[in-house]
């Protein structure tokens, strides 16, 4: 059993900056691909950023964030960073981390090709 937790959550200002963690526990194994999504009230769950290592290390962001969001990981630890910067209002959401089994690929984008999922961390953004 693998299980991911989220940290790092909280309340911000605008134009304020948030550090998310996600740590595995449990079965051990190099994850693939770990990602953070966000869920925005009301809305439905949406990719923010992922970050592979097959192949190298390759980050990717929704367009949503880029230029704003960092992530950064460690495969054999099952870690991984999101580093938020210029928060917006618009970025209040719950934020999930998922990971991958070493054998799943595909669209790092897609929900559905991670295998493991965090209980999320809620990120608001004051105006």
């Amino acid at each position: 059993q693998v299980r991911l937790v989220e940290s790092g959550g909280g309340l911000v200002q605008t134009g304020g900056s948030l550090r998310l963690s996600c740590r595995s526990s449990g079965r051990t194994f190099s994850s693939s691909a770990m990602g953070w999504f966000r869920q925005r009230p009301g809305k439905e769950r949406e990719f923010a950023a992922a970050i592979s290592w097959s192949g190298g290390e390759t980050a990717y962001y929704a367009d949503s964030v880029k230029g704003r969001f960092t992530i950064a990981g460690d495969s054999a630890k099952n870690t991984v960073y999101l580093q938020m910067s210029s928060l917006k209002p618009e970025d209040t959401a719950v934020y999930f981390c998922a990971a991958r089994r070493p054998s799943s690929s595909g669209n790092y984008k897609r929900e559905d090709r991670y295998d493991y999922w965090g209980q999320g961390t809620q990120v608001t953004v004051s105006s």
